[in-house]
């Protein structure tokens, strides 16, 4: 399966084309260090949570916004010789010293994939989540996975995708540990679920939660909800 390079960061409402400038030009460049896909989504339906929140996981403050993105590579090995090649290559180091947005809040991290249910499709809008797991639960969390991607899918989304910590650094200022609360036993997940458009994600969400399949007792859930970071988000770029 694919490994993926997860990224969740603040920026300026104000500096929305000169974000989405910035990460267009960088395309070429992430492709031909090996990536396969690269994706940059704009907070849309980001909510506050009364536990955790996008917003706070990167401590947005005035009118920022929240972007939620990822570079998918074939694997950990071609992610990883991606990112020796990032830091030496001299248009990436003029890239980074002239980013719209404050780089010292952005939460990175690499993620395997779990679970990549896809149907083909072009996306048009997308359901972000980070969530904390009891790393002993993985197995448990990835059945659940697999029965609410059926759901979704049935109900209109085009791709699903649960990927589990596997290259999560400590940040200095945030991190994907913080921004869920994990403990030490816990992983953290980046997953997100493509729709075509805006409108078919709302009606499939609505229907997909009244489907029977995603009736469950919550004290049994294999993670823990309240602290589950989610929002929709429309795509700046996708190449």
């Amino acid at each position: 399966m694919i490994y993926v390079e997860g990224f969740v960061a603040p920026v300026p409402n104000a500096n929305k084309e000169a974000y989405r400038k910035h990460a267009a030009d960088a395309v070429p460049l992430f492709k031909e260090f090996g990536a396969t896909r690269m994706v940059e989504m704009w907070g849309d339906d980001v909510p506050d949570g009364k536990v955790t929140d996008f917003k706070r996981s990167v401590r947005a403050i005035g009118d920022e916004n929240v972007i939620f993105s990822w570079l998918e590579y074939p694997s950990r090995a071609a992610r990883d010789a991606a990112t020796d090649k990032i830091m030496s290559d001299p248009r990436m180091k003029a890239m980074g010293a002239s980013m719209p947005f404050d780089g010292q809040r952005m939460i990175v991290g690499g993620f395997a994939a779990i679970l990549d249910d896809s149907g083909g499709g072009r996306m048009g809008y997308a359901d972000g989540y980070l969530i904390a797991v009891p790393t002993k639960n993985k197995e448990a969390y990835l059945k659940l996975a697999v029965m609410a991607s059926e759901v979704f899918r049935d109900h209109g989304a085009v791709r699903v995708v649960e990927a589990w910590g596997d290259d999560v650094p400590t940040g200095k200022v945030t991190d994907y540990r913080r921004a869920v609360q994990a403990t030490d036993d816990e992983s953290v997940v980046f997953s997100w679920i493509e729709w075509p458009s805006k409108a078919v994600r709302d009606e499939g969400m609505k229907t997909s939660m009244e489907d029977p399949r995603m009736k469950h007792d919550p004290s049994g859930s294999p993670f823990d909800g309240k602290r589950m970071i989610f929002g929709g988000f429309v795509p700046l770029v996708d190449e």
